[in-house]
């Protein structure tokens, strides 16, 4: 068997001495491993970063076999970053929550098309921050754990909402959290704006309490059921942008 397709690289394991298994997230395939061999060669050390996108050829006797991928190199995200130590932890972080929740071999299109957009973001710091909140919350979506931040969950009103029940991950309008709001999750603006309003640049403290919202259900909806956690990469990406 045989399939090409772009991949993001999510991480790479060094398997004897000249090779490695290396987990792509491929737009059609979605994250797949295979094994690379020859890994210290000048091309493959440059592409095989996590968060670098390739063009993968996977073969294998079997569909179900790990197979091998030859790769070249498409976009080298990470070597832009190595004097942008909080982008760089963004890099770390977004690849090692799809190698941990993504299922194995489930095409999630949506998924890493948004990934893709973040990466090659970080390189702008006024921009991926409020983009990769919107990834995590997607993501969340993805594996069956969407929030529903469009209506407020007690009167339906679509305008004014500006918090998020933790126990059922549904938004509340600005009166009806008032009585509650120090047991609900705090909902930036950002994440509510249709796409016909204007854009803003969110504030600092927006983009902070997105990350809370989408770290809280991330960590309790998708990994503790797993007993995994958020990487540490995160919370060291969250020290430096909001230190």
């Amino acid at each position: 068997m045989e399939w090409s397709d772009s991949g993001l690289v999510l991480s790479i394991a060094r398997h004897g001495e000249s090779s490695a298994i290396v987990h792509l997230l491929t737009r059609a395939h979605g994250r797949h491993a295979g094994l690379v061999r020859g890994i210290a060669s000048r091309a493959h050390r440059g592409a095989l970063q996590a968060g670098n996108k390739v063009s993968a050829t996977w073969r294998g006797r079997l569909s179900e076999h790990l197979g091998s991928y030859s790769v070249e190199s498409e976009a080298t995200y990470a070597a832009g970053l190595l004097d942008s130590p909080t982008a760089l932890e963004a890099l770390n972080a977004s690849c090692a929550l799809a190698q941990t929740l993504l299922p194995e071999r489930e095409p999630h299109e949506a998924i890493y098309d948004g990934l893709d957009l973040v990466l090659d973001a970080l390189s702008h710091d006024d921009v991926w921050p409020a983009l990769l909140v919107r990834w995590e919350v997607g993501l969340l979506q993805e594996l069956g754990f969407g929030l529903e931040l469009e209506t407020c969950a007690v009167t339906g009103q679509k305008h004014d909402l500006t918090h998020v029940s933790p126990r059922t991950g549904r938004a509340v309008s600005r009166y009806e959290a008032a009585p509650y709001k120090e047991r609900l999750l705090r909902l930036p603006a950002f994440l509510t704006h249709g796409q016909t309003e204007a854009p803003t640049r969110p504030e600092s403290d927006d983009i902070m309490d997105g990350f809370r919202l989408s770290g809280y259900f991330l960590e309790t909806r998708a990994l503790m059921p797993q007993t995994q956690a958020l990487p540490p990469s995160r919370a060291r990406m969250l020290g430096r942008l909001f230190r």
